[in-house]
């Protein structure tokens, strides 16, 4: 992947809502155990989310997953037209150039899907070639980007990535029980565009992967009748601390990279970003950016990781890219300045 960088990047957000509007107001009433959830959302390290379908304003938990992808199909093509606009003119790059345009999203299908309406809404060409990435969860921007950077270097054009989660069309029903609750109480909408070119500004140097197979049932994501249901057990952190550290020591050890000027951790939640810190012995501050958009945006699945990255670009040397998601699966990618 020598040569190909980031280029630019563009964000699109729906409006968004207080974590204490949400509690108060909607789904104090619809969990099974209000004093958990009430220590959980206050806990959770939110202040803000985005919301395509505010709970309080349409209740959406009765809905059939039919119900829901009309929405999806309806919301997300222009949220995620704009980010990519946004990004496109970030780079500098014509949507007419572009030879590769790939959406990553676990939050809905539909067919034609977002990557036709988008492409065709921004003007990019006839001659495009288009990829999805489904169902991956949190952790898809960082091998969408791996994909996508191949693609540059193969073919020396633009490719656009574009993440659009909208996880508020997955509110469930009244009831909601305990391993439930965390996920309610974390989880945001955003769409995230990403231009990579050769010779874009911050390359894309190398990636690693691992995946637990001990541990599937871990941190699942199932398609029901009544939209998708996120199952999330309290003992990831546990399973990613094991992980953390050799898959550091092997993506940095064979770059010869010995300092890390910025991380762009998912903020899967707090306890994600604790078990980072610890692991890696991270400096007290490492992890601001991180923090600062689970805090204002909530954890907007496979977009977030984006959301930090954005936060970093000024930052001057290796940056390193972590997210995590079902499988158990735990990606880290290795940037650099040209």
């Amino acid at each position: 992947m020598a040569g190909v960088g980031i280029a630019g990047m563009g964000r699109a957000l729906p409006p968004s809502v207080s974590q204490r509007e949400l509690w108060d107001g909607y789904f104090r009433r619809h969990v099974d155990s209000p004093g958990f959830g009430s220590r959980i959302f206050a806990n959770s390290g939110v202040a803000r989310r985005h919301a395509v379908l505010n709970p309080l304003l349409e209740d959406v938990s009765g809905w059939s997953t039919g119900q829901r992808m009309r929405r999806y199909a309806a919301e997300a093509s222009p949220l995620g037209a704009s980010a990519v606009s946004a990004a496109l003119a970030d780079a500098g790059v014509a949507a007419s150039e572009v030879g590769l345009f790939a959406v990553a999203s676990c939050t809905g299908y539909g067919s034609p899907g977002v990557d036709v309406h988008v492409s065709l809404d921004v003007g990019m060409p006839s001659d495009l070639r288009r990829l999805v990435f489904g169902h991956m969860g949190c952790y898809a921007a960082i091998p969408a980007l791996g994909a996508v950077s191949d693609y540059v270097a193969a073919h020396s054009r633009p490719a656009v990535l574009l993440n659009v989660e909208l996880t508020s069309l997955h509110v469930q029903p009244a009831g909601i029980a305990r391993d439930q609750i965390v996920a309610h109480a974390l989880f945001s909408d955003a769409a995230v565009a990403t231009v990579l070119t050769p010779g874009g500004s911050l390359r894309v140097v190398d990636m690693v992967a691992v995946t637990d197979a001990a541990t599937p049932d871990h941190m699942t994501w199932e398609v029901t009748d009544l939209g998708f249901r996120m199952g999330l057990s309290s003992k990831v952190p546990d399973v990613l601390a094991v992980h953390l550290r050799p898959a550091l020591d092997t993506l940095l050890g064979r770059n010869g990279v010995r300092h890390v000027a910025g991380w762009a951790v998912h903020p899967g939640g707090p306890r994600i970003l604790e078990t980072v810190e610890d692991v890696l012995e991270l400096p007290s501050d490492a992890l601001d950016a991180s923090r600062a958009v689970l805090s204002e945006h909530g954890n907007c699945s496979s977009a977030t990781v984006l959301l930090v990255l954005q936060r970093l670009l000024p930052v001057d040397g290796p940056i390193v890219m972590l997210a995590f998601g079902p499988g158990l699966t735990l990606y880290a990618l290795l940037l650099d300045h040209q």
